[in-house]
């Protein structure tokens, strides 16, 4: 009876990281934003209709700018944590870190393709 108890604490334990990729999860957000590279954090949802309409765009900016500039996608329903840590009241938003992690820009709502790119490249990021 206490092994199975102690099983059952031991399972809801470690429940919320069964399932996770090795890039989701507090510690692989703690990496960012890094310093030494412009970064850009997208905090969003996969149930906000802007959010989803900006994926594919970021996914084609995530290969384009890959080596040169980091870009990354919070989901805040799944990593509430993420959007205490960086001030989140509307979503999406995107913060833009510079290359000694210091915020340089903050945008709410939609933010078209052209928009990040000019952002990116206003920073240094060719």
């Amino acid at each position: 009876m206490i092994i199975r108890a102690i099983t059952i604490v031991v399972f809801c334990l470690f429940l919320p990281v069964i399932g996770m990729s090795a890039q989701e999860g507090p510690f692989y957000f703690n990496q960012f934003p890094v310093k030494g590279k412009v970064t850009m954090i997208d905090l969003g949802s996969d149930y906000c209709i802007p959010c989803r309409m900006m994926a594919p765009i970021l996914e084609k900016i995530e290969k384009t700018y890959k080596g040169k500039a980091d870009i990354l996608f919070v989901d805040v329903n799944q990593n509430k944590d993420q959007a205490i840590r960086f001030g989140i009241r509307v979503i999406p938003t995107q913060i833009f870190f510079d290359a000694e992690a210091k915020e340089a820009y903050r945008h709410e709502g939609f933010m078209s393709e052209e928009e990040i790119i000019s952002r990116l490249t206003t920073m240094g990021v060719n």
